[in-house]
């Protein structure tokens, strides 16, 4: 049986506390490459739906024990040569869907081992020139913006 093609939609969140520290976490199948959690829309879901699933998988967190945010953000880009065969023929570009989730501390996830091999938790700013991907840098500069826009009440003196 063969394993059919990714839809070429995925999601992005950004896992983050108060004090504006975001969790990155490595891939697997690519040598230093850290990120937020990703991952592609299976059949029918939404993006929400699968952002609370991927935070799931990937770091065994629950959603809804927390705060998720649809941050309203769609990027457009062109899959990385070397995952391009698992989309259909001729696909190159993705829509992704950027979140953020607030929790309330740092906490040590339960990483997917066959997706991660390591995570680490930094400020914003340090987080952002960690990530590999253009879209992952973009979503955590936002990240202040994005925080006080959702909630700066929950924000440390000095941020909002």
């Amino acid at each position: 049986m063969t394993k059919p093609y990714k839809r070429p939609e995925s999601v992005l969140v950004v896992v983050y506390t108060p004090e504006l520290q975001s969790l990155i976490i490595e891939r697997t199948d690519y040598k230093d490459a850290w990120q937020n959690v990703t991952g592609s829309l299976e059949d029918d879901e939404t993006p929400r739906q699968t952002a609370i699933r991927e935070l799931q998988e990937e770091l065994g967190i629950d959603a809804s024990q927390h705060e998720l945010q649809d941050w309203g953000i769609t990027n457009e880009w062109e899959i990385f040569e070397i995952w391009r065969h698992r989309y259909a023929p001729g696909v190159t570009m993705n829509t992704e869907h950027v979140f953020g989730l607030l929790v309330s501390e740092r906490f040590e996830p339960q990483l997917a081992p066959r997706e991660h091999t390591g995570w680490l938790w930094r400020d914003w700013n340090v987080a952002a020139e960690a990530v590999f991907s253009p879209s992952n840098a973009d979503a955590l500069r936002m990240l202040p913006e994005m925080a006080e826009k959702f909630g700066a009440s929950m924000l440390p003196q000095g941020h909002a």
